[in-house]
């Protein structure tokens, strides 16, 4: 049989509010991540990967910044037809921007129409992870589902932040009740501590969910939402199948990083993330040249290590250190840094994450801290030392004791 064709959709307009503030004036899939990515990065590798060419990206909540980003990075070849396209909200289905997933790509359907594809690959926009799609695909096919959901074990306690997804035992692959961010869910029977989420990926076809996208657009109770409402419904038909993530065998995957997948909507889970880059085995490897992980072409010169005299010796270990950077005189342990930071004699940095052209003067330390683009440490100034002190400045703190400076903010002393 010939291959389907496939249009792939990228939710790419959440606003973040749990991200701030580095979605202050970004959109969450345009947050930086890992040195030289953009969360939405992760997704479009992955598509690309799995040799699905024609994507569409849909932007809203301050887009620029992503917009640019596709343009100068995400360039396919028109000679062969391929392309990633950043869509914005047009008010194409009535006077009002996206009201929520299901209506976001409801407003789009003059694209789908246009592409006139059997299969439809929906995913977000905000997840680091590696997941062939193809595969997906395939297994969306065999099932004769008209709607399949990409699953994952999460723990119980992370319920109540995913769509609970409970299987059909007497139809294997299929759904039987779907849970919309649920407080109180049953575990699994072979883990209790454990339950099938939603990863927000999803494959369908493409006429049974034009006709899903009309029903919901007309419906006055519903929220438009993928998760919401548009995967009950395909549970209602029963008609809504399950791919489980373990199934999912992507080239050059470790048993360490094997079926990686981490939701960075809290500040708390994108600072994770970044450590479980750096661990002398990676958690997630991001070295992996059999699919890689595209971000376009860094222009920065080499990064670059100055001073080796007793007390003044510029050395960076498990870390990662992009194009761009210059170590002078300054330590730094378990951190990311971003191209363009700079870091003066006598600094420390430990446990931190630096955006962009981050400056770092001399004397300065940094410790379990999140730094934006642009931010500059004052000789002899602190962050994340005295949580106190980083509060009373106006400065994020998470829960777990991560500081969270503002893009562009200027730290004294």
């Amino acid at each position: 049989m010939p291959a389907p064709k496939v249009l792939a959709i990228v939710l790419a307009g959440g606003e973040g509010k749990r991200l701030m503030p580095l979605t202050a004036a970004r959109a969450k899939p345009a947050v930086p991540f890992g040195g030289t990515y953009r969360l939405v990065d992760f997704a479009l590798s992955n598509l690309v990967n799995s040799r699905y060419l024609h994507i569409v990206v849909l932007t809203q909540y301050k887009s620029h910044s992503m917009d640019r980003h596709i343009a100068r990075t995400w360039r396919m070849s028109p000679l062969l037809g391929n392309y990633v396209a950043p869509v914005p909200a047009q008010q194409r289905r009535g006077k009002h921007w996206y009201l929520g997933s299901a209506d976001a790509i409801y407003q789009t359907v003059n694209i789908i129409e246009d592409e006139n594809p059997d299969i439809v690959v929906i995913v977000g926009a905000d997840h680091v992870y590696r997941m062939d799609f193809s595969q997906m695909v395939d297994s969306h096919i065999a099932s004769g589902a008209d709607f399949t959901v990409a699953g994952i074990r999460q723990p119980i306690e992370l319920a109540d932040q995913f769509g609970v997804i409970d299987t059909d035992k007497e139809r294997p692959g299929f759904i039987k009740a779907f849970l919309e961010k649920p407080t109180e869910p049953e575990g699994l029977p072979d883990s209790p501590h454990e339950v099938l989420a939603s990863m927000g990926n999803y494959v369908a076809s493409v006429g049974p969910l034009l006709e899903a996208l009309k029903a919901d657009a007309e419906s006055a109770t519903s929220k438009h939402d993928m998760g919401g409402d548009i995967v009950p419904h395909f549970v209602e038909q029963g008609t809504c199948g399950f791919y489980d993530f373990v199934d999912n065998d992507v080239p050059g995957s470790t048993d360490r990083d094997r079926n990686y997948w981490r939701d960075v909507g809290t500040m708390d889970s994108y600072y994770d993330a970044h450590m479980d880059l750096i661990a002398v085995q990676p958690v997630f490897n991001v070295y992996n040249h059999q699919w890689p992980l595209h971000q376009g072409l860094i222009t920065e010169p080499p990064a670059k290590f100055i001073h080796s005299e007793e007390g003044r010796l510029g050395h960076a270990a498990d870390s990662i250190v992009s194009p761009g950077v210059i170590v002078s005189g300054a330590t730094v342990t378990g951190s990311v840094l971003s191209p363009g930071v700079r870091l003066h004699s006598w600094s420390t940095v430990s446990d931190s994450v630096l955006l962009d052209d981050v400056v770092i003067n001399r004397h300065a330390q940094v410790h379990r801290a999140i730094l934006d683009k642009n931010v500059i440490i004052e000789e002899g100034a602190r962050v994340g030392i005295d949580r106190v002190s980083d509060l009373e400045r106006g400065f994020t703190v998470t829960e777990s004791g991560i500081t969270v400076v503002p893009k562009g903010t200027v730290v004294t002393a």
